[in-house]
């Protein structure tokens, strides 16, 4: 997709979703951190209703290693992989005290040392909590990425963060992760996405075969 494209395609996804954000709930790194660690497959609205009360019994790393690994698994019975969550956020939290005197890092690398924590929740914590600029790509930001042309189909997680980070100026990089996200949870779904009012449609070849399919379709303006 050349400059001029991209530029418009930002355009328009900024005007879609003028506020979007971090929907993850969160007072602190260190929150935001456990909270991105239980979004791994998972929805953000599930992990919030379970941090709600998460983050009332547990405000420290010590917090967490004071009770048993069965007690922690219970508290977030609710989200998906539950276990294996339960015992990296020990093993994190342990770390962060024995290493990090209690606070999260604020260095990518020793983010990504850290267990459960990946490079997209790396840049995450990056971005929202240190403001360093960072786009992380979760599966919204993947699809789109790939149907909007800005990735080729077959580009790996990194290879789609190396293109956006080529192609959105550096000072937008937090935004667009957060526009992008939007766009793909709210609009542009990974079932029944709405090719029909998209005003980026003509940018997706994967929109433009549905439509094509689906007779009697029109595109109607977004705003209709």
């Amino acid at each position: 997709m050349k400059a001029t494209k991209i530029r418009q395609t930002l355009d328009t996804i900024a005007e879609m979703f003028p506020d979007a954000r971090c929907e993850l709930v969160h007072d602190n790194p260190f929150e935001l951190t456990i909270a991105v660690l239980l979004s791994a497959q998972c929805t953000d609205e599930t992990v919030n209703k379970v941090t709600a009360d998460l983050f009332r019994k547990y405000k420290t790393p010590e917090d967490y290693l004071s009770v048993p690994l069965e007690e922690l698994e219970n508290d977030i019975r609710r989200i998906g992989l539950f276990r294996n969550k339960a015992a990296n956020i020990q093993k994190l939290c342990r770390i962060v005290i024995d290493k990090h005197g209690g606070e999260i890092p604020r260095e990518h690398h020793l983010l990504t040392e850290l267990p459960g924590v990946g490079r997209k929740t790396a840049n995450v914590v990056m971005s929202n909590a240190f403001d360093v600029p960072a786009i992380a790509v979760d599966t919204h930001v993947e699809r789109v990425s790939k149907r909007l042309g800005i990735a080729k189909p077959d580009d790996s997680v990194l290879e789609v963060e190396k293109k956006l980070m080529r192609k959105v100026p550096r000072d937008e990089w937090t935004i667009t992760h957060h526009r992008l996200i939007f766009f793909g949870r709210y609009h542009c779904k990974a079932q029944n996405p709405k090719c029909e009012i998209c005003p980026l449609i003509e940018h997706c070849k994967e929109g433009k075969a549905r439509m094509t399919k689906t007779p009697g379709t029109k595109k109607r303006s977004v705003t209709s």
